[in-house]
């Protein structure tokens, strides 16, 4: 019963729960940064390069010439698959931003709270008032 009582003690302290809710908020945001690189980023890349879906860009290690990727698989072709690299290249540095922005956010928010801590008004000290009452009672 020992291991187990200890096992329990040792999931409830802060440090595994908050790595836990630090897994599944990860995982919701990296959901939500997929969607916005697949479904808004992406789509204007594509624009501005005139359409060019990186997914689909290959290089054959045989010198034949396919119509496209899934072509070039289905015929059994050794295939590099450069345009993978290229996509997962704009995904990291996407989410590399979207991690600093908030990052950013959240250290400008917790130096505002330091600074209104810190710029709260303080009153005189317990010496100070002694010697305010003390020349208060020598007049």
């Amino acid at each position: 019963m020992g291991f187990f009582s200890d096992f329990k003690a040792s999931l409830m302290k802060g440090d595994v729960l908050s790595l836990a809710t630090a897994v599944v908020i990860g995982a919701a945001f990296g959901k939500i940064v997929s969607s916005a690189v697949d479904d808004v980023i992406m789509p204007i890349v594509g624009l501005i390069t005139g359409g060019i879906d990186f997914t689909q860009k290959f290089i054959t290690l045989d010198g034949n010439s396919y119509a496209d990727l899934a072509a070039a698989q289905t015929a059994g072709a050794a295939v590099i698959t450069y345009g993978n690299l290229v996509q997962a290249t704009i995904n990291f540095v996407i989410i590399a931003f979207f991690v600093f922005v908030i990052l950013r956010a959240a250290e400008k928010a917790r130096k505002k709270e330091e600074v209104a801590i810190v710029a709260a008004p303080s009153g005189p000290t317990q010496e100070e008032l002694l010697i305010q009452i003390r020349d208060l009672l020598k007049k």
